[in-house]
């Protein structure tokens, strides 16, 4: 069964990603397999570079087709904020908690209806010959007053997702899989992962 490498360390993100590209024909594994993967710096603008920065290094670094992955919040009446610093807004130590108490204060008691914002996810795959191709997901929603919900992670227990009255974290995996915009950028780039699973020349 050929390989493919989702560049992360974070346990909760790889086991959504497994979950959401069920069914390839692939041994799904990440940089917890790997004894001194590269160190790989968030430096990019936006979250597309910093998703073809981790696929592109790593697939060079393993020689193995290679999922790089970066997403986040970006709410309105922050002006975007937090985005590509989403895992790290309130410190270097990414606690979801206090990210979400950040969101929360800096919103104050803005009413709901100033509370827009949107989950973003890019994805990129590579080999090791470059990047493969990028592809995006989207989900629009408002955040909440406090945080509803223990499923998820990250800001999904103060993402009230739009057309519902619950958060992520209230909702259950299957309807935020659904939802998401993790799954929809996935959903896109699953036929590309299957075109290379399918080429001949690949020997991953």
């Amino acid at each position: 069964m050929r390989k493919l490498v989702v560049a992360t360390k974070n346990r909760k993100k790889l086991s959504e990603i497994k979950t959401l590209l069920k069914g390839l024909d692939l041994k799904i594994i990440s940089l917890l397999d790997f004894s001194h993967p590269p160190s790989i710096k968030e430096t990019g603008k936006t979250f597309k570079e910093n998703a073809v920065k981790k696929a592109v290094t790593i697939a060079r670094f393993s020689g193995l087709l290679t999922l790089g992955e970066d997403s986040g919040l970006q709410v309105k009446a922050l002006g975007g904020r937090p985005g590509v610093y989403s895992s790290r807004f309130s410190g270097a130590k990414k606690d979801d908690v206090l990210n979400n108490e950040k969101v929360l204060r800096l919103l104050g008691r803005l009413p709901l209806t100033k509370r827009k914002a949107r989950y973003v996810c890019s994805v990129a795959l590579a080999d090791e010959d470059g990047l493969i191709t990028t592809k995006e997901g989207t989900c629009y929603g408002r955040i909440t007053f406090y945080p509803k919900g223990t499923n998820g992670f990250g800001y999904d227990p103060i993402f009230i997702v739009k057309g519902f009255k619950k958060t992520f974290g209230q909702l259950s995996s299957a309807t935020k899989h659904r939802l998401s915009h993790r799954g929809r950028a996935l959903k896109k780039i699953k036929k590309d992962i299957l075109a290379q699973i399918k080429n001949p020349h690949n020997s991953f």
